[in-house]
């Protein structure tokens, strides 16, 4: 389970809005948990393409995603507006990692909390691959020195 420390909107950097779906509902009349992997996967490739200049068809680097999970607090559904929230936790050599919340709108709370971690390889070798500098000078900017 992830912990405490990005549980609130002031431990994040960057935001993004979300419009729900009736199709993000599931039978229990709540945002189904697949749907909060969607939301993380776009809120970080945003973040990596508009920040750091990412060019997801003709980069010859690109990342991969090798970890994910997802801590639930309060349900949400549609069609209440949401917002992500993302922060970087970790920057290595090839490897980087997120922490993203997903809030109802200017909620102060976190009502999922998910973990998401990219693994850059080389688009023609698959193979692991340092991150490039533009993208790691925008990691940099998300960047928090909390630690778990």
């Amino acid at each position: 389970m992830c912990v405490s420390t990005y549980k609130n909107r002031k431990d994040y950097f960057y935001f993004n809005d979300i419009s729900t779906r009736w199709m993000d509902n599931d039978v229990y009349g709540h945002i189904n948990n697949v749907t909060y992997y969607s939301y993380f996967d776009s809120i970080v490739n945003k973040y990596l393409i508009e920040e750091g200049g990412l060019n997801i068809n003709q980069d010859q680097v690109v990342g991969f995603v090798v970890a994910s999970n997802c801590d639930y607090f309060a349900p949400l559904s549609y069609p209440e507006k949401l917002e992500s929230a993302l922060v970087v936790s970790h920057i290595g050599n090839s490897s980087v990692e997120y922490k993203i919340g997903i809030f109802k709108k200017d909620s102060v709370d976190v009502s999922a909390l998910g973990g998401f971690t990219h693994v850059f390889v080389s688009r023609e070798t698959g193979k692991a691959v340092s991150i490039p500098t533009h993208l790691k000078n925008a990691l940099y900017k998300i960047y928090s020195t909390k630690k778990m």
